[in-house]
């Protein structure tokens, strides 16, 4: 498994923060290693959806929970990933850190090249948190 985790410190308050990242249909306008998502259901907190990413157009089903003004927990549950990708926040006097934590690997005989994914996800992970930031500090 690939842990990796990036954190930022974002110049705002949380409600703030919150409406940007929440807003998880526009993440291919911040996550660059994700290039398409479309929705298959939703029922309260949870979202299914579908999401082709950078990886060769792969497509990966994934489940979304959504815990408003607190975190995002994206569980990869078919495709070429297996794992989890945890957005969180917290508040610090009237700033929020922002924080990306992922536990995957990738599926099959792709499994052997977790480890080299690894920082490429970092670097990604890292740029899409400093758009976000950029973004809401403007």
């Amino acid at each position: 498994m690939a842990v990796i985790q990036v954190e930022v410190e974002i110049d705002a308050p949380i409600d703030k923060v919150w409406a940007v990242v929440s807003d998880i249909d526009n993440e291919p306008k911040f996550w660059k290693g994700t290039k398409e998502v479309k929705n298959i259901s939703k029922e309260g907190n949870t979202i299914n959806r579908e999401v082709t990413i950078a990886f060769r157009d792969q497509k990966c089903l994934q489940q979304v929970k959504i815990y408003p003004k607190e975190k995002i927990k994206v569980k990869f549950i078919k495709g070429i990933i297996n794992g989890e990708k945890i957005v969180s926040l917290t508040a610090k006097d009237e700033k929020t850190i922002l924080l990306t934590y992922w536990n995957i690997k990738l599926t099959g005989m792709m499994g052997m090249f977790t480890g080299a994914i690894k920082n490429h996800i970092k670097s990604g992970t890292e740029q899409a948190m400093q758009s976000i930031k950029e973004e809401i500090e403007r």
